[in-house]
């Protein structure tokens, strides 16, 4: 009963010391920060420098399109109507405001057809092929 009771201790005595040899102190203590996916990072780019010049302030007034994406009055009246929310022409100013109606529309195509995305955010037609060229560039 004596041997097993050394042991006992023994076993005791050397866990403890691995396990005070192998614990993390206070000071080896490890924060991994986890960014967000932001699978449209890239597109998003390359659209503000084709449409703008990255400048959330721009107007076209040939097209009314507003800020930093060009939205025209249509897509935001679309937006609008899809999704319940009041925003005016002003808002479009705003690139937070312009940025989520920029990726509602995205996310309907899904993160992995930038070209499809690009082609349908610019319009219809020939010019589309153009705009697509142009944002290829930025990409």
């Amino acid at each position: 009963m004596e041997k097993i009771l050394k042991k006992i201790v023994a076993i005791t005595f050397l866990m403890t010391l691995a396990f005070k040899v192998f614990a993390p102190t206070s000071e080896s203590l490890i924060v991994v920060r986890n960014f967000p996916v932001q699978p449209y990072k890239n597109l998003i780019h390359a659209i503000g420098m084709v449409e703008t010049q990255y400048d959330t302030l721009a107007y076209n007034p040939l097209e009314e399109a507003v800020g930093y994406f060009q939205i025209r009055p249509i897509r935001l009246e679309d937006y609008n109507s899809r999704t319940g929310s009041t925003y005016s022409r002003q808002d479009l100013f705003n690139y937070n405001i312009s940025e989520k109606i920029f990726l509602y529309y995205a996310t309907e195509i899904g993160p992995y057809d930038f070209e499809r995305i690009a082609k349908t955010w610019n319009g219809s037609g020939k010019n589309t092929i153009l705009y697509w060229d142009q944002v290829k560039k930025f990409l």
